[in-house]
């Protein structure tokens, strides 16, 4: 049975945001933040304590010590050098390898193979499966948080222009998180509706947008990808939306609820791709990534998802995993 402890590496924008809504969400009994810089992480945990008396119970410490990892559930990377304005998320790679790889090397002596590490660091399908290769852990206790955090805004954005809650939005974004990401449109459905069958019912659109959210398809999958860019060019970082999807994917695994989430993972063979990390619909529970979900996507989106795939593993290969 899960503790519910978690241990977050990096207290930046990611990592702290991340640690404070866990800390509202009810879901942990105890939240370790670690950083390079001790003073940073343990005055965020104070800071946090301060409300304690506002919230349920959780245990918050903050600090430099790996050895304070011991007993984690999870283990959530977030720590690495940041997205500059206009840099794609291929370009941190190099920059952050060798940062994760130390990170990883000191967090792995206080974890065993029951911990399950998620990713957050960008670029996360790379790093992902830098963390596989250097733990060495079992594949489904390795996870990034992959396209969940895209899928959420292709929900939103489709759920904006219908006027519909994005819960009732049903979609996926599949492969990198980055610039070779797939809409699969073929799989989404509005209220169990196909977006065509539904486009086609809901005259909110009238003459004028005759066709109507089946024509913004291009223009939402392009906002959907460059969200973080346009958002990273206004205030410096993306934070509040990432935490969210990082405790979406917490309480899956924490309350074991077998739910569907396109995280990122090693593939085996799944949709005919081999060795290396991205995201496709996903069982998640308390195993972590229990399950790969192989749907009937169209073929022009298994043909994008296996170039997606290609590009990863070049890149991959590039830095000598």
């Amino acid at each position: 049975m899960l503790k519910g402890k978690v241990a977050v590496i990096g207290a930046g924008f990611v990592g702290s945001t991340i640690a404070y809504t866990l800390m509202l969400s009810g879901l942990v009994s105890e939240i370790v933040l670690l950083d390079i810089n001790g003073d940073k992480a343990d005055g965020d945990a104070l800071d946090m304590n301060h409300g304690m008396s506002f919230i349920s119970p959780v245990k918050i410490t903050g600090g430099d010590d790996y050895s304070n990892i011991k007993g984690s559930d999870m283990l959530i990377i977030t720590a690495g050098v940041g997205q500059r304005p206009g840099e794609n998320r291929i370009d941190l790679l190099k920059r952050n390898v060798a940062v994760f790889e130390d990170i990883l090397n000191k967090s792995l002596k206080y974890c065993d193979s029951n911990t399950i590490i998620m990713v957050v660091t960008n670029p996360v399908d790379i790093l992902t499966y830098v963390a596989q290769k250097v733990s060495g852990f079992p594949k489904n206790t390795v996870i990034g948080s992959g396209t969940v955090l895209d899928t959420a805004r292709l929900k939103y954005l489709i759920g904006e222009y219908t006027g519909i809650d994005p819960r009732n939005v049903h979609s996926y974004i599949i492969g990198e998180h980055g610039d070779t990401e797939v809409a699969a449109w073929s799989m989404t459905t509005i209220a169990g509706i196909s977006l065509e069958d539904y486009c086609g019912i809901c005259k909110l659109c009238g003459d004028e947008k005759a066709g109507g959210i089946r024509i913004c398809k291009d223009e939402f999958y392009v906002k959907t990808r460059d969200a973080a860019y346009h958002i990273i060019e206004k205030k410096g970082a993306t934070y509040y939306a990432i935490a969210l999807s990082v405790r979406r994917i917490v309480e899956s695994i924490i309350g074991n609820e077998n739910s569907i989430l396109t995280v990122s993972s090693l593939l085996e063979g799944e949709y005919g791709i081999r060795d290396i990390c991205l995201s496709v619909p996903t069982v998640v529970n308390s195993r972590g990534a229990d399950g790969i979900l192989e749907l009937p996507f169209s073929e022009d989106e298994c043909k994008a998802l296996t170039a997606s795939a290609d590009t990863l593993s070049k890149l991959a290969r590039e830095i000598g995993y």
